[in-house]
C-alpha cells in the first residue's frame, strides 16, 4: 500500500530511541523526510546516523520539549529545512513514578511542562502552515493508562488524560482544515523507559527484572511486551493518507491488556 508520505516532512521528538526512534524510522522507510530531536546530542547524533540508511531524509535538532524557547528554535529549524511540517509526532519521556504523597508542586509542574504543555506548544507552532496548506496530521504518543490507569504512577495517569481531552477538542476544530490529530496508546513495551521501571519494580519486591517482565507480561493476552516498531506502524498509519477519515480517536496497541472495550 502506497501510505503517501513520500515527501512529507515530519517532525518526531523524543527521537533518539524507543517508541520515538521506531516512528521516525518508519516515516523514513516511507520516503518522508523527518527532523528527529532529543536532549542528549551524543544519543541524537548516533541515531540520526543508524536512520540514514533509509530512503528519506533525516536531520536532527538538539532540544528539550518542556522548554517553550527551545521549541520555537526546533520548528524554525524545521521550517528552515523543509518550508513546513506536514506531520508532528509529539513524543516525551513519561513522568517519573510516584503516588499522590510524592509528588509536589514542582513535580507537577514538570510533569505538566513535559507531558502537556510540550504537545500543545509544538502544536500552536505548526497549526498555521498546516491550515494554509490544508492537510496535516498530528500524532500524539500516550500510553494504554489513559483507558486502566496504572498503579504508582499518579503524574502520567493524570496528565496523559489532559492530553486526551485536548487531542480531542482540538481534533474537531481543525477538522474542516484537512488535519488529523490522534493519539497512539501503547501498552507494555520495550523500550528503556520500561526497563528503567522494570528495575525500579524488581528493586522494591526483592525480585529480578526478567521476574517483574514475566509477571507483566502474563497479564498482557499476548504473552509478551510489545516492541517499538509495532508501535510504530500504527504512528505511520494515523500520518498517513490510508488514514485519511481518521480523528479524533485514542487508539490502543497495548496487546489487549485494557480491559476497555
Amino acid at each position: 500500500m502506497d501510505m503517501g508520505l513520500k515527501g512529507k516532512s515530519a517532525l518526531v521528538t523524543a527521537a533518539s530511541k524507543g517508541i520515538g526512534r521506531a516512528s521516525a524510522a518508519g516515516l523514513l522507510a516511507e520516503g518522508a523526510r523527518v527532523v528527529i530531536c532529543a536532549r542528549d546530542l551524543e544519543e541524537l547524533e548516533q541515531t540520526r546516523a543508524e536512520l540514514m540508511s533509509h530512503e528519506g531524509e533525516v536531520n536532527s535538532f538538539v532540544a528539550d520539549v518542556s522548554d517553550p524557547d527551545q521549541l520555537k528554535k526546533l520548528h524554525a529549524y524545521v521550517v528552515e529545512k523543509y518550508g513546513s511540517i506536514d506531520i508532528l509526532i509529539n513524543n516525551a519521556g513519561g513522568p517519573p513514578p510516584g503516588g499522590h504523597q510524592d509528588l509536589d508542586d514542582k513535580a507537577w509542574q514538570d510533569a505538566f511542562n513535559l507531558t502537556v504543555q510540550s504537545a500543545i506548544r509544538l502544536t500552536n507552532l505548526v497549526l498555521p502552515s498546516m491550515k494554509n496548506a490544508g492537510w496535516g496530521r498530528i500524532v500524539n504518543i500516550s500510553s494504554y493508562s489513559v483507558r486502566q490507569p496504572m498503579d504508582n504512577m499518579m503524574l502520567s495517569n493524570s496528565l496523559r488524560l489532559s492530553v486526551l481531552g485536548w487531542a480531542k477538542t482540538l481534533a474537531n476544530e481543525v477538522a474542516p482544515h484537512g488535519i488529523l490529530v490522534n493519539t497512539v496508546c501503547p501498552g507494555w513495551t520495550n523500550t528503556h523507559r520500561v526497563a528503567s521501571l522494570l528495575e525500579a519494580r524488581s528493586s522494591a519486591e526483592g525480585i529480578t527484572t526478567e521476574e517483574a517482565r514475566a509477571m507483566i507480561a502474563q497479564n498482557v493476552p499476548l504473552g509478551r511486551l510489545a516492541e517499538a516498531d509495532e508501535i510504530a506502524n500504527m504512528v505511520v498509519f494515523l500520518a498517513s493518507n490510508a488514514a485519511s477519515y481518521v480523528t479524533g480517536v485514542a487508539v490502543p496497541v497495548d496487546g489487549g491488556i485494557s480491559r476497555v472495550v
